[in-house]
C-alpha cells in the first residue's frame, strides 16, 4: 500500500492531465461591413437600384456642399457698396473695374449689365442672372428625382418580398424560413428606400432656399442697378437742357 507522500504525489503529477480541456474560442464579431452585406443580401435584388440611387445622392450632395461653400468663400459685400458708391457718383468707368474679374455672382451679373447698357441693360442683366442661378441649381432635378424614386424602390421591394412570402404558403416544410426571409426582403427594402429618401429630402430643401435667396440678391441688385443708372442719365440730361438754356436765351436777347 503506497504511502500517503506517494499518492499525494501522483495525484498531483497526474492532475495536469486529468485536466478539462480548453474552452472552445469565442465566435468572430461581425462588424458594420459584414452587417450591411448580409442585409443587402436579405434585401433581395431591388436592392441594387437602391444602391445605384443612394451613391448617386450621396455624390450629388457632396458637389452641392462643396459648390455652395466655395460661393460663400466667394462673397464680396464690400466690393458691391463700392460698385454702387461709384454709380451714384457717376463713374460708370470705375464700377465696371471694380466689377470686373470678380467670382462673386453678383458681381458678375452687375459687371455685365455696366458692359451692355447701351444695348439692353435689362436684357444683359435677366440672361448673366439666369447663367447664376442655373449654376446654383445645378443637380436640384436629381436630387428631386431621388427623393421621389427612392421611396417607390422601396415599396417596390416591398411587394416582391410580399409575393415571394405568399408563393411558399402552399409548402407547409419551407413555408416559416421563406415566408420569414420575404418579410425581411420587404422590410429591409422599404427601410432603405425611406432612410434614402430622408438623407436626400433635407440637402435638398436647404439647396432650393440658398437658390431662392441667391435669386433674390440677383433681383434686388438688377433693380438697384436699373435705378441708379437711370437716374444718372436723367440728371445728364437735365444738366444738358441746363447748359443749353442760357445759350438759347442770349441768342434770342440779341
Amino acid at each position: 500500500m503506497p504511502s500517503p507522500a506517494v499518492s499525494a504525489t501522483l495525484s498531483a503529477a497526474a492532475s495536469p492531465a486529468a485536466s478539462p480541456a480548453a474552452p472552445p474560442a469565442p465566435p468572430p464579431k461581425t462588424g458594420w461591413t459584414n452587417f450591411l452585406i448580409d442585409n443587402f443580401q436579405k434585401g433581395g435584388p431591388i436592392m441594387w437600384p437602391i444602391l445605384i440611387v443612394s451613391v448617386i445622392g450621396v455624390a450629388v450632395v457632396i458637389e452641392r456642399a462643396f459648390w455652395w461653400t466655395g460661393r460663400w468663400m466667394r462673397r464680396d459685400p464690400k466690393r458691391i457698396e463700392k460698385v454702387f458708391t461709384a454709380i451714384e457718383t457717376g463713374d460708370v468707368t470705375e464700377a465696371s473695374r471694380l466689377s470686373r474679374g470678380s467670382r462673386d455672382p453678383v458681381l458678375r451679373m452687375m459687371w455685365n449689365g455696366l458692359n451692355h447698357q447701351h444695348a439692353s441693360l435689362q436684357g444683359a442683366l435677366q440672361v448673366a442672372a439666369g447663367i447664376e442661378i442655373k449654376r446654383a441649381g445645378r443637380f436640384l432635378v436629381v436630387m428631386d428625382t431621388l427623393v421621389t424614386l427612392a421611396p417607390l424602390l422601396g415599396l417596390l421591394g416591398t411587394i416582391t418580398g410580399l409575393i415571394r412570402s405568399f408563393s411558399f404558403l402552399g409548402n407547409e416544410e419551407l413555408a416559416v424560413q421563406a415566408v420569414t426571409g420575404g418579410i425581411a426582403e420587404a422590410l429591409i427594402a422599404t427601410a432603405c428606400g425611406l432612410g434614402i429618401a430622408i438623407f436626400s429630402l433635407i440637402p435638398f430643401n436647404f439647396f432650393t432656399s440658398r437658390v431662392s435667396n441667391l435669386e433674390f440678391e440677383l433681383q434686388t441688385a438688377a433693380t438697384n442697378l436699373e435705378v441708379m443708372l437711370e437716374a444718372q442719365t436723367k440728371a445728364q440730361e437735365v444738366g444738358i437742357e441746363t447748359s443749353a438754356t442760357p445759350s438759347s436765351a442770349t441768342r434770342s436777347s440779341i
